[in-house]
């Protein structure tokens, strides 16, 4: 079963400025920090394009995680899509979205993801990963928001 949300984060920025930290690996690996996420293959620093990959080195829950990533879509700069070739989940797509506002732009990730392992991984899904990943983007969007 695919799990989704929605996180939207308001910022003083210009919408250009915000996609182009939203697609920085630097930025990215900041917001982080916590995680001791590194970029060990693809793209590891600067800003990553379209159909360009990352793979992502990182430790959650305590266990080492390498996901690898590719940008399957790019319209510059009110969308981009990220979507995993390589990693821990049956299935993951995020969905990076950019508006102008009066005082700045807003940010909309929208995040689908499967677990793998059936039923015990439907279960984990809702006990679990939705609230941590969904966490994960909302301090991630907050990071890029107050650079």
């Amino acid at each position: 079963m695919t799990v989704s949300f929605v996180c939207r984060t308001e910022s003083v920025l210009p919408p250009d400025r915000l996609f182009n930290l939203a697609r920085s690996i630097d930025a990215h690996l900041g917001s982080q920090a916590d995680t001791g996420e590194q970029a060990v293959a693809g793209v590891t620093m600067g800003l990553i394009g379209a159909g360009q990959e990352v793979t992502w080195r990182a430790r959650h829950f305590g266990v080492p995680i390498r996901m690898t990533s590719r940008i399957t879509s790019m319209e510059f700069p009110e969308r981009f899509v990220d979507e995993q070739v390589r990693g821990p989940f049956k299935a993951f797509r995020h969905v990076h979205e950019f508006e102008a506002t009066a005082s700045g732009s807003v940010m909309t990730d929208r995040v689908e993801f499967t677990a793998p392992f059936g039923l015990l991984g439907r279960i984990v899904e809702k006990l679990v990963l939705h609230r941590y990943l969904e966490r994960l983007i909302v301090e991630r969007g907050l990071y890029l928001a107050g650079l």
